[in-house]
C-alpha cells in the first residue's frame, strides 16, 4: 500500500525515519547446512534480499517440491480459490503440534476440519467480542494496578508481562473467572516448556519419509505436553459435574455441535480448548511486546497515540464501544501486525495436483507464504522496513486482502482475529494512558521466530508514570 506524498512529507519533516530491525538478509546463496541451520534458529532469517522482489520462489528440498508465494493474487489463487486442494498443514507443521493438539482445528483438514469448524466458529467468531470484553477490560485494569503499585523506573521484561497479561485474558475466557484465575500459571508454563523443546524443522519428511511414521520430539516435550493435558482434562471432568462456568468457552463447547449435528467427546473438547489457548495466548502477546517497544522508539507515534487516549478518553479504561473511536491506537496495532505478523510462515501440502502462476504443483509439495516476506514487499509497500501507524489511519485506503494477511487469509483465517485485535488495542489504550515503556540502554532486540515471532527472548523496559 502506498503512502501518500503528505505522510512522507510528513516524517521527513519531523526527521522520523525508524526502521525497527529485522534479520539479515543474504546476497548470495546459502549452502544446505546453512539454511539447515538458519531453519532450526530462526526460520525468517532464510530470506535472502532477492526472495523479497520475487513474486514467486520455486525450489526443491531432497525429495519434495518448494512453492514460496509473494504476491496478493497468488495467496488468492492458493488459498482461496483452490482451497481444497491446499488446505492441508505442511508436515513439518502437523509433527510439531499434533501431539499437542490432537485432531483440532489448527491440524486438521477435510471433513474433520469442515465439522469442527462448524461446531467451535459460533463459539469465538467476531459476533461474541462484546460478551469477552469485559474479562479483557477486568484483566487489563488488574496489570494497570500492578503496574502502578511497581512505581516509577521499574524494571520489566514487556514480552513476559505481555504473556502473562493475555494468558489471564485467555484463561479465564476458556476455563471462566474462577477457574482460570486458578489454572494459567501451570497452562502457560506447559506451553512455553513444549515450544522451547518441541523441534519445527521435520526433515524425515523432507527426504520422503511417509507421514504414518511416528516423529519423536523428546521427553521434555512429552512432559510439557502431558502437563497440559493434565489440566485441561480436570477443567473438563470440572464442567460435566456441572462446576464450570456455562458462559465460558469449555461451557460452550460441551454444546457445540459439528457439521454433522454430533456432540464433540471430551478429548475433541480438549484439543479445541488448547487450540483456543494457543491462538489467544502468545500471538497476541507478542503483538502487543512488538507495539510497546515500536510506540517507545517513535516520538511522533507516542505524542499522536497520548493525544487520541487523552481526547477520546480522558482518563478513563475503555470498553468495547471505545474500539471504533480509538482508530490511531488501532492504526498502531496493525501496523506493528503488518511488520511482525504473529505467524509469521504459514505453510500448507497439496492434497491433490494445483498449479500455481502458471506452474504445476504436484501432490504433496509444499505451499508457503510468508506474511512477514509479503508485508515487506517493496512493490506493493511504500516505506515497507519503516513503522509508519498513519498507513492504517483514518481515511486511508485499506490494504488489499491478499496483500496484509496477519491472521491468514482464505477459509483457514484465524477464527478469533477480532478478539485479538480487540484485547491487544484495549490493552495499549488502557495502559499507554498511564504509563510509558522505554528500553533498557544496551538491550539489542532481534525478530526471532520460533513457531511465532517473538522480539527475542525478552524484552527489557523500564516504566515511566505519565503525569
Amino acid at each position: 500500500m502506498q503512502l501518500s506524498q503528505a505522510v512522507h512529507a510528513e516524517i521527513e519533516a519531523r526527521g522520523e525515519s525508524f526502521v525497527p530491525p529485522y534479520p539479515h538478509r543474504r546476497t548470495v546463496p546459502a549452502g544446505f547446512w546453512e539454511l539447515y541451520r538458519l531453519f532450526r534458529e530462526n526460520m525468517i532469517a532464510t530470506f535472502s534480499a532477492a526472495d523479497y522482489h520475487d513474486p514467486l520462489i520455486r525450489a526443491r528440498y531432497v525429495t519434495v517440491d518448494l512453492f514460496t508465494i509473494n504476491d496478493p493474487e497468488l495467496v488468492k489463487s492458493c488459498f482461496q480459490a483452490q482451497h481444497e486442494i491446499f488446505q492441508a498443514k505442511t508436515p513439518q507443521m502437523r509433527h510439531a503440534l499434533r501431539p499437542l493438539l490432537g485432531d483440532g482445528l489448527f491440524v486438521s483438514d477435510r471433513e474433520l476440519w469442515a465439522g469442527r469448524r462448524a461446531a467451535v466458529h459460533p463459539i469465538i467468531h467476531a459476533s461474541r467480542t462484546r460478551d469477552f470484553a469485559p474479562i479483557m477490560v477486568e484483566t487489563i485494569e488488574e496489570w494497570r494496578g500492578q503496574w502502578a503499585a511497581l512505581g516509577e523506573g521499574a524494571s520489566l521484561d514487556v514480552l513476559s508481562e505481555m504473556a502473562q497479561l493475555t494468558a489471564e485474558v485467555i484463561s479465564r475466557t476458556i476455563f471462566g473467572r474462577r477457574l482460570g484465575r486458578e489454572l494459567t500459571g501451570e497452562v502457560v508454563r506447559g506451553f512455553s516448556d513444549y515450544q522451547a523443546h518441541v523441534d519445527q524443522v521435520d526433515w524425515l519428511s523432507l527426504i520422503g519419509l511417509p507421514d504414518w511414521v511416528p516423529r519423536f520430539q523428546g521427553p521434555a516435550a512429552h512432559r510439557a505436553l502431558r502437563r497440559v493435558h493434565r489440566v485441561i482434562d480436570d477443567v473438563i471432568e470440572r464442567f460435566a459435574r456441572g462446576e464450570g462456568d456455562e458462559t465460558a468457552v469449555i461451557g460452550q463447547l460441551f454444546k457445540a455441535r459439528d457439521g454433522k449435528g454430533r456432540k464433540l467427546s471430551r478429548r475433541a473438547i480438549r484439543n479445541e480448548a488448547i487450540v483456543i489457548f494457543m491462538a489467544g495466548h502468545e500471538t497476541t502477546a507478542n503483538t502487543l511486546a512488538w507495539a510497546w517497544y515500536l510506540v517507545s522508539q517513535s516520538l511522533r507515534v507516542r505524542a499522536q497515540l497520548h493525544a487520541e487516549l487523552d481526547a477520546e478518553l480522558g482518563g478513563r479504561s475503555p470498553g468495547f464501544d471505545d474500539l471504533r473511536r480509538l482508530g490511531y491506537t488501532r492504526a498502531i496495532i496493525e501496523e506493528t501486525l503488518r511488520l511482525y505478523p504473529p505467524v509469521p510462515i504459514l505453510g500448507r501440502q497439496a492434497l491433490a495436483e494445483g498449479e500455481i502462476g502458471g506452474h504445476r504443483v504436484r501432490k504433496g509439495a509444499l505451499v508457503m507464504v510468508s506474511p512477514f516476506m509479503l508485508h515487506r514487499r517493496p512493490e506493493i509497500w511504500s516505506m515497507p522496513d519503516h513503522f509508519v501507524p498513519e498507513r492504517f489511519g483514518p481515511g486511508m485506503p485499506r490494504p488489499g486482502k491478499y496483500a496484509y494477511i496477519p491472521f491468514a487469509i482464505g477459509p483457514r483465517i484465524c477464527p478469533g482475529l477480532t478478539f485479538g485485535l480487540s484485547e491487544a488495542i484495549l490493552t495499549l489504550a488502557t495502559l499507554a494512558q498511564h504509563f510509558e515503556l522505554e528500553l533498557e540502554p544496551g538491550h539489542a532486540v532481534e525478530a526471532k521466530c520460533r513457531l511465532t515471532l517473538r522480539p527475542g527472548d525478552g524484552l527489557p523496559m523500564r516504566l515511566r508514570l505519565r503525569g
